[in-house]
């Protein structure tokens, strides 16, 4: 009796097991669940997505963003400068103009926080910027260590407050771009990543800054140097030049130009369906077909299009208004001329990189 009872509960809890089992993991659950594991396990990793590299946004308003960032850059440059003056001391004024107006302090002022807008409005990054302050600001501070004997020492000082003035607001704002953050998960990544690559496309841009001042001492420079350079100490530097002399400046200017033109282009995507869609200059309108002969050119020779024209109008207008408005005796045409040589390169240098690179 006993025993039968036993065997009756035993046969009872082992029903209600199997009731309880089947109520718990119904065969769709379970047939999903094998599904969902063989998914996890066989289904490859997937390249990251254009959501899955988009920049991480300030929490702080939008339009407190910019001006915080002019405030830093202003504040750190003033600190910077203030910092390094035991070591600078006088040695930057030997040659420093004296602004004779509140305007020309404006118009310095203006134009720095212009350069700010265009980083900032433009979507550059902290990188970016970096390789364009080195382009802009470099001529006029090679041109004071070159002809106004002027202590490399305190012009690299200068030109890293410079720098650091810019590269810190962007870089505590805004986050990197992809091709910045991790090139190996962009567009191109094997050839953004590989070393002798960006090696030779520097030595390729360096080359051709190279030349291009090479050509213009042996030119038209000097003259105008002569005669719109009214305290320029001597001229010695333009006839007993020689490339390897200018290596030390050209190759990190063909460095950062590299970054600023090749990394950026060589890291867009062509979109599977063309913006222009599918042209035809049969059934196009004059205003299409213009479009189309004007600005139907591929992400990657837009990027490089833009890019050396903004380097190039950069370049220009800050060496000229740096030589004009700091340089004692620097006259207009004299800082034109001066300026000619880079914007000259950078286009040059533009071109080159676009050519070098895949479609």
């Amino acid at each position: 009796m006993r025993t039968r009872r036993q065997a009756q509960s035993n046969t009872s809890a082992a029903t209600a097991e199997q009731h309880f089992d089947e109520r718990e993991i119904s065969p769709e659950l379970a047939e999903s669940a094998a599904v969902s594991t063989i998914a996890k396990m066989d289904s490859p990793a997937k390249a990251p997505t254009a959501e899955m590299t988009t920049r991480r946004k300030s929490k702080m308003p939008s339009p407190l963003q910019f001006p915080l960032v002019v405030l830093l850059s202003l504040a750190f440059s003033s600190v910077g400068y203030s910092l390094v003056y035991p070591w600078t001391k006088g040695v930057l004024a030997e040659h420093a103009r004296v602004l004779d107006s509140w305007s020309e302090v404006a118009l310095l002022t203006g134009w720095r926080i212009f350069e700010l807008a265009l980083g900032w409005y433009g979507n550059y990054d902290s990188n970016d910027l970096v390789s364009l302050t080195l382009l802009s600001h470099g001529p006029p501070l090679y041109l004071l260590s070159a002809f106004y004997n002027t202590p490399a020492q305190a012009l690299l000082l200068a030109l890293g407050i410079e720098t650091l003035s810019t590269y810190l607001p962007f870089r505590l704002m805004r986050s990197l771009s992809p091709m910045h953050a991790d090139p190996s998960k962009v567009h191109n990544a094997e050839l953004l990543t590989d070393k002798p690559i960006a090696v030779l496309t520097s030595l390729l841009s360096g080359a051709i800054f190279t030349i291009s001042l090479f050509s213009a001492y042996a030119t038209y420079l000097p003259q105008y140097m002569v005669v719109y350079l009214n305290n320029l100490p001597s001229i010695t530097a333009a006839h007993e030049v020689y490339y390897l002399n200018l290596l030390p400046v050209t190759l990190p200017l063909g460095f950062a130009a590299t970054s600023f033109i090749f990394t950026p282009a060589e890291a867009e995507e062509e979109p599977e369906v063309p913006v222009n869609g599918n042209f035809d200059p049969v059934e196009a309108s004059l205003k299409e077909t213009v479009r189309w002969n004007v600005w139907g050119w591929s992400n990657r020779t837009k990027m490089v299009m833009k890019r050396t024209a903004l380097l190039m109008a950069m370049t220009g207008m800050n060496t000229t208004l740096q030589t004009a408005l700091t340089i004692e005796g620097a006259e207009v045409p004299g800082a034109l001329a001066w300026a000619s040589v880079w914007v000259g390169a950078s286009a040059v240098t533009g071109l080159a990189l676009g050519a070098v690179g895949s479609e």
